[in-house]
């Protein structure tokens, strides 16, 4: 099927979460290849980029602010690589959603509104879940006698890596999935559920979930269609 062209002013925002993977490029480069990767083709014009640097689960982004007043005077689109670089935030998407900007996640460029306030309210969702299971490993630990310190950072990952265990045990199954035809988000997630396989907490697949379980599988790397892109910048 044939890209569509995209047209008119844009402009980047991309996130990360630390200072040094801001001075690295880490994660950062990744995002602007995204964006570029998705603008290649038609006649459009870059005419901006910003980049914050701060935590998904914080609402305080001058840099954004700053990206969504030069949309509205430029009558520019939003462009950003992956939803979850915006926010985990189901009010923070809201208030977006409001500002009267338009803007396309590269990820899920043909998502419409009701499906990005369902994937804020899913990541939110597994945010405060992971939350609790943390505090709740932490408070267990303490009872034990375990001196805390460290300990948080080592739960959170060992959360991380139970996840990306589960995800291995259904690579077999996506690999079958794929091997049918079957390879957007949508239509993984629809087959999985097709099949009786259960998510990772039990219960039917959704979007937000079969999106995090390729991306445990695939690594950061995940292999796209792609074709060479010239960035125009103003």
């Amino acid at each position: 099927m044939k890209k569509a062209e995209n047209k008119g002013k844009f402009v980047a925002y991309y996130r990360v979460s630390t200072a040094q993977q801001g001075v690295s490029g880490l994660g950062l480069d990744a995002q602007k290849k995204a964006v570029l990767d998705y603008l290649n083709g038609g006649k459009w014009e870059l005419i901006a980029e910003r980049t914050e640097i701060e935590s998904g689960k914080k609402d305080n982004r001058p840099e954004l602010r700053a990206a969504l007043a030069l949309c509205k005077a430029e009558g520019a689109t939003l462009v950003i690589a992956k939803l979850d670089r915006l926010a985990r935030n189901v009010h923070f998407i809201s208030g977006l959603m409001q500002s009267g900007v338009e803007f396309i996640a590269a990820d899920m460029p043909k998502a419409n509104k009701f499906q990005v306030h369902l994937m804020a309210a899913f990541a939110e969702y597994e945010r405060e879940q992971i939350s609790e299971r943390t505090k709740a490993g932490l408070a267990q630990a303490k009872a034990r006698g375990v001196k805390l310190g460290r300990n948080g950072a080592t739960l959170a990952a060992e959360n991380k890596a139970a996840a990306k265990k589960r995800a291995e045990g259904l690579r077999p199954a996506i690999q079958e999935i794929r091997a049918a035809g079957i390879t957007t988000v949508r239509g993984i997630c629809l087959e999985l559920n097709r099949r009786g396989i259960p998510a990772p907490r039990g219960g039917k697949w959704f979007i937000p979930q079969t999106h995090r379980t390729l991306q445990r599988i695939d690594g950061p790397k995940r292999k796209r269609r792609k074709t060479v892109a010239k960035a125009k910048t103003a």
